[in-house]
């Protein structure tokens, strides 16, 4: 019967070192601590079947991590690569699949507005790309390479030709800046606007307050008790908020708005207040700039350009009262929507700050050129299309 004596361990002291490290690491994976100890005790000398007793391993296992070691040294002790299960799906099948899921459903023929991984699946199966698929196979799939499409993001198109001279003269406001010049002290930016259609649903059972592991409760069966309509003006500069309420807008409630900041200091008596809005019926072009001159001469209206009101920072603040006063919608009638905005426009002028507005007028310049960059690619794209 032949004897199998055990491999002979030296270490080098950098060797030493690692395996320690190996040994006692708390992050190291409990089969690399095993391997690493097997070995530290083999160069004290230790035997097979004594390693075998002290770690509680199979000596078949600590014959062939002594061995390994003394072959290769420790990159011998990681895990050999193994062949694993033959792929299931070829590069090409995943390919087709991710190009797929890169066309919209209409040019594919199917009646969808967006992709889902099951949708994908089955049209991947439909059209012959493999015999079989699961939707967490496609996941995965679109998963390597960051695609998601069941998500979407819109935008829109400039239209105004003179969108980078309107919208920088917005953003020189909110930078205390018109026509190169700083504003004085004694000048005001004021961003004004209406949010149309503030409901009134009264709810047939009422609305029950959040408890322990429990949300609010609102019903979803209401009446209907009319709409009103809630303008507001904003001192960009100084957080301050004006704001009333009108059955409908319209040029006579946007001017009761106008006269209602205008008539009180510092405004009565400011070198020049700017009205920033947007082309809404009840301000737009230049007859609602003259109309606010001849009312009120130390009044400037800045139009936003057209579909830009983002660069009214009032929209900002009618997206507070969204969130903290409107929504979930739940009053008994106008009167008391009415009262619950202007108790929330004193509650916020105690507390409010400025808006953090970071957009600059580089911002925009470095927008603009993206977008020119995006449709120098798109009619480049669409000439290469027509030329094939």
């Amino acid at each position: 019967m032949t004897v199998r004596f055990a491999v002979p361990v030296s270490l080098r002291a950098c060797e030493r070192h690692r395996l320690k490290k190996m040994a006692y690491g708390h992050k190291t994976p409990h089969q690399l601590r095993c391997r690493a100890g097997v070995v530290l005790a083999a160069a004290r000398g230790h035997s097979n079947a004594r390693l075998a007793r002290d770690t509680g391993l199979h000596l078949d296992t600590v014959r062939t991590w002594r061995g390994r070691f003394a072959d290769g040294g420790l990159p011998a002790l990681a895990d050999r690569k193994r062949s694993g299960r033959p792929p299931t799906f070829s590069p090409l099948q995943a390919a087709q699949v991710k190009a797929l899921a890169c066309q919209l459903p209409a040019e594919s023929g199917v009646p969808l507005a967006r992709w889902s991984c099951p949708e994908l699946a089955q049209a991947a199966l439909e059209r012959g790309i493999t015999a079989f698929i699961s939707a967490s196979t496609v996941r995965r799939w679109l998963a390597e390479d960051a695609l998601k499409p069941w998500q979407h993001r819109s935008w829109i198109f400039i239209t105004d030709p003179g969108f980078r001279i309107k919208a920088g003269r917005v953003l020189d406001l909110y930078a205390r800046t018109w026509q190169g010049h700083p504003l004085g002290p004694n000048e005001y930016v004021i961003s004004a606007d209406e949010k149309t259609s503030v409901q009134t649903r009264c709810r047939c059972h009422p609305t029950l307050a959040p408890g322990q592991a429990r949300a609010m409760r609102v019903n979803h069966t209401y009446g209907r008790g009319g709409a009103l309509a809630y303008l507001a003006a904003y001192d960009v500069h100084h957080a301050k908020v004006f704001g009333r309420t009108e059955p409908r807008t319209g040029i006579d409630p946007f001017m009761n708005l106008v006269n209602q900041v205008m008539s009180v200091e510092p405004y009565a008596s400011a070198e020049r207040v700017f009205w920033i809005v947007d082309n809404g019926s009840s301000h737009r072009g230049t007859k609602a700039a003259d109309r606010l001159a001849v009312a009120f001469p130390n009044a400037v209206m800045v139009h936003t350009p057209v579909r830009a009101s983002w660069l009214n920072q009032v929209e900002i603040y009618f997206s507070v009262v969204q969130r903290k006063v409107v929504s979930p919608n739940d009053f008994t009638d106008l009167a008391q929507v009415g009262d619950r905005l202007r108790a929330f426009e004193d509650r916020y002028n105690t507390t409010a700050q400025p808006f953090q507005w970071k957009f600059t007028t580089s911002d925009l310049d470095d927008l603009l050129a993206r977008l020119d960059r995006h449709t120098a690619d798109q009619q480049e794209e669409s000439s290469f299309r027509l030329a094939r």
